[in-house]
């Protein structure tokens, strides 16, 4: 059960309402996680202010984007995001059986890929802190320093995501991901 109002554009506080209805016309609707966040302006603000410095810098194209959210959504056991961005992955271009894939820490064919998300599991697991073997891996793969740094940024706005389904108790609104095990 939420422990926060989900706000409609309508209903949400005055300094939420022109992030909820951006995340209303990206979205095509607002999802509970957004209106749950609106509560408190500051908490959206936050978030769509870490989404904004990806857009505009990031260099990760949305299947590698979440390829990211899932692997890390599965390490936090988030069933909110799980499903969210089993929906968004198979929107990327991931099938129904790559999300499956990523959520379970199998290898997906792609050692690139593999070795960036290897670097978000670590990251997410183990409070930040990464095994030299683990970075070098993904040096080895073809990943810059940049790249790897901007992962942090990846991790830090779905750890984010993550931990506000957890405290808030959002009730998902969207398909569930096959297979789900979660504490949300």
């Amino acid at each position: 059960m939420p422990r926060f109002p989900v706000h409609t554009v309508d209903d949400s506080p005055a300094d939420a309402r022109a992030d909820l209805e951006a995340m209303q016309a990206a979205m095509g609707k607002v999802l509970n996680i957004h209106g749950g966040m609106a509560h408190s302006p500051v908490v959206l603000a936050a978030y769509r202010g870490m989404g904004r410095a990806i857009t505009e810098h990031g260099t990760y194209d949305a299947r590698t984007q979440e390829s990211v959210a899932l692997a890390v959504g599965a390490v936090d056991k988030c069933a909110y995001c799980q499903s969210a961005h089993t929906v968004g992955g198979t929107r990327a271009g991931l099938s129904e059986e790559d999300t499956l894939v990523i959520r379970h820490g199998k290898p997906t064919g792609d050692d690139r890929l593999d070795s960036l998300l290897a670097l978000a599991r670590e990251i997410t697991g183990d409070v930040g802190h990464v095994q030299d073997a683990t970075w070098q891996q993904a040096l080895d793969a073809g990943w810059s320093v940049e790249e790897l740094e901007e992962l942090y940024a990846h991790v830090a706005v779905n750890l984010y995501t993550n931990y506000f389904n957890h405290f808030a108790g959002t009730e998902l609104d969207v398909p569930e991901a096959p297979e789900l095990e979660s504490t949300t």
